[in-house]
């Protein structure tokens, strides 16, 4: 084999004489750093202008994704070995070679996993899905020719037990066969759920500093789980200890009206609107169905609450005779039931007052 310099050399003798214009072979020169894709370091890597020199095996390379270093005076010497001598050195001392690598995160493998299980047997979206591996889950290194997606060809997932077992191939641009890869584990599906920093009693209202936001199994939480921002302001419809996840079914509107609170009671007909208090028996939110005490009576009739402490009572059709009462004249009548009752004109004769 001819030494590379005795090769440039007896190129340039074939050539002639050169003249201005021609072009000049260039003589090889060391490189201070060098990267390399695949586990052994070549001639050309190592020197500019390597020509047929250029695929010649010297040293294999340092471990995927790390730099190593070599001594000058040891590359020199083992160029030689391999006939190629003349290289100039540019006083370079030592040459740093790093090894390329794709670096495959530990998140991104377990988001694989995910993705190849996600909607099989009832599971969800494979961001709501928490995995567990038979074996530590790693940051993994291959060789930097393996560039091709993350690609699922065999998935299997047990319903009942929330097994998997998935496998996932990455192709290479140089290599015929890809990298397999193998995970087992469980799977469960989680949710985001509001979760109680306290215990919290029926009638207190549920306030910024009383959620947290929590992963969940859906399981415990079931497919109805309370945002933080349906919670806030409501009641709970029982009593509920600290950390237990809110459902929507746990969260009622807060009680405009509470047991034995003083309230005042509508009489509302066609025509007619009175007033007067009285006292719940009952709490309730808007819209609910309580009893209330009379205090003029006695009497407990039954409304439906539709403000901060008031009850509502519509009472049947009212017979008025023309013309209608004055609006600004009030009445202190206390009626309780259902029944009919006649508004005479103003100034012929007092409001009747219910039986």
């Amino acid at each position: 084999m001819l030494h590379l310099a005795t090769a440039l050399a007896a190129a340039l003798l074939a050539s002639g004489p050169a003249h201005a214009g021609d072009d000049v072979i260039a003589a090889p020169v060391l490189r201070g750093n060098v990267t390399v894709t695949g586990d052994i370091v070549r001639v050309g890597d190592l020197i500019d202008n390597a020509g047929s020199f250029a695929l010649v095996p010297v040293y294999r390379a340092p471990d995927l994704g790390t730099t190593g270093t070599l001594a000058t005076a040891q590359v020199i010497t083992a160029l030689r070995a391999h006939q190629v001598i003349g290289v100039e050195t540019r006083d370079i001392k030592q040459i740093a070679v790093t090894r390329l690598a794709r670096n495959v995160d530990g998140k991104d493998l377990e988001l694989a996993v995910a993705h190849a299980i996600e909607h099989r047997g009832g599971l969800g979206d494979a961001a709501n899905l928490s995995l567990t591996f038979d074996r530590e889950l790693q940051d993994l290194r291959l060789d930097a020719s393996f560039t091709g997606a993350m690609q699922p060809t065999a998935v299997r997932f047990e319903p009942r037990s929330g097994r998997f077992d998935v496998t996932i191939e990455i192709a290479s641009e140089d290599a015929p066969t890809p990298t397999r890869l193998r995970f087992t584990g469980t799977a469960i599906e989680t949710v985001e759920a509001a979760v109680l920093t306290r215990n919290v009693e029926r009638s207190d209202l549920l306030k910024s500093s009383d959620i947290v936001i929590e992963r969940r199994t859906k399981a415990e939480v079931g497919g109805d789980a309370a945002t933080r921002e349906g919670a806030l302001g409501m009641q709970l419809r029982r009593p509920m200890r600290s950390g237990q996840p809110l459902r929507v079914a746990d969260l009622t509107k807060p009680d405009l009206v509470q047991r034995d609170q003083a309230v005042t009671v509508v009489f509302q007909a066609p025509g007619l609107y009175l007033t007067t208090r009285g006292k719940a028996l009952d709490n309730g939110t808007e819209g609910d169905v309580v009893n209330v005490i009379n205090l003029q009576s006695k009497r407990t009739v039954t409304g439906v609450v539709t403000g901060r402490g008031q009850v509502t009572i519509q009472t049947g059709t009212i017979q008025t005779a023309p013309p209608r009462p004055d609006p600004d004249i009030t009445s202190s009548i206390t009626p309780e039931t259902a029944a009919p009752v006649s508004v005479a004109p103003v100034g012929t004769q007092p409001i009747a007052k219910p039986e």
